[in-house]
């Protein structure tokens, strides 16, 4: 890490330049079963790792298995006692996040933790495979039906165990770039005025309301089971491919103001593991430590309209109101 992206430690004893690793030192996860979405590269893949090394049997959820396999072989290089597995998991297709929850279930496992991490930042305007906006439905759509998928065998895990159950879902502090009314419900496939930074933001607004929306869901229900999301820093990984000018700026300058896979990895198994956020729900997170959110992102009402506009998503939502902005 840079100079730029030193700061001092936070309530929580770490800061932005703390690793995955120091932040889960000495936490023993055997006996605990998670998912790690985008595991095939960058913090996903270190995500994984650190997991691993704790003991917790991770499943990666990867859209290209033999770059996932790449990775199982790699952590079971160093850690020989490692237990992972290899699911494929295409986030931009219902029908692969439906065939990965089966998988997944048939499995017999149960399942302490679910990490929303992958992502794509698309700059240009395009579709995924069930016809909804990209950044939108990778980012979003995909990982809410995945949680929905996986929820009951979290529930019933809590409940049978006794223990916390944890969803972690990495957002952005890109959520600040959204259009200016935040979600936009009834153009979010209008090509005309599309605006790459606008969508991703969008996008990541979207995984902290999910956050927000879903934790309430649960307190009301009385299960044990916490989802808080995270920006996990500023770093260049794959899911900036698309965006040849970033690239460059990261090649050039990044070792001054990003930080590595090591540190972008630290929040997400902070809130995975550590025990200082037991109970901790419905909150958003930088460099392991609460962090407060701008006033775009605290609309409470936003969140739960945009819970039912997912759920008719999902649930066979007619595309015409989706579509109608395609072509304009």
């Amino acid at each position: 890490m840079g100079w730029l992206t030193l700061g001092s430690k936070g309530q929580s004893g770490f800061s932005a330049s703390s690793t995955a690793e120091d932040v889960t030192q000495g936490i023993d996860g055997s006996g605990l079963t998670a998912v790690v979405t985008g595991a095939s590269s960058g913090i996903g893949t270190e995500t994984a790792r650190v997991l691993a090394l704790r003991g917790v049997h991770v499943i990666l959820g990867v859209r290209n298995v033999s770059a996932g396999n790449n990775v199982k072989e790699m952590i079971l290089k160093e850690i020989p006692t490692a237990k992972v597995d290899v699911l494929e998991l295409d986030l931009n297709s219902m029908a692969s996040v439906r065939k990965f929850a089966a998988d997944f279930n048939s499995l017999d496992l149960p399942l302490n933790i679910l990490i929303n991490n992958a992502g794509v930042a698309m700059p240009s305007f395009t579709l995924s495979q069930d016809g909804i906006e990209m950044n939108f439905a990778t980012n979003h759509i995909g990982h809410f039906l995945l949680t929905n998928l996986l929820l009951e065998n979290m529930k019933a895990t809590a409940s049978k165990s006794g223990m916390e159950g944890r969803i972690v879902i990495v957002a952005s502090v890109g959520y600040r770039l959204s259009y200016r009314e935040g979600i936009r419900f009834d153009k979010i496939n209008e090509k005309s005025g599309y605006n790459g930074f606008a969508a991703y933001g969008q996008s990541k607004l979207a995984n902290i309301f999910h956050a927000q929306e879903l934790s309430d869901r649960l307190k009301e229900e009385g299960v044990a089971i916490t989802v808080n999301s995270l920006h996990p820093g500023g770093i260049y990984t794959n899911i900036w491919q698309h965006h040849s000018f970033l690239k460059g700026i990261a090649a050039a300058f990044g070792f001054f103001f990003l930080k590595n896979v090591h540190q972008g990895a630290a929040t997400s198994c902070y809130l995975a593991l550590h025990p200082q956020v037991k109970g901790v729900s419905g909150k958003y997170f930088e460099d392991c430590n609460s962090a407060k959110l701008k006033a775009i992102a605290t609309d409470r009402e936003m969140a739960k309209k945009l819970w039912d506009f997912s759920v008719d998503i999902i649930n066979g939502y007619n595309y015409d109101t989706l579509n109608k902005g395609e072509n304009s």
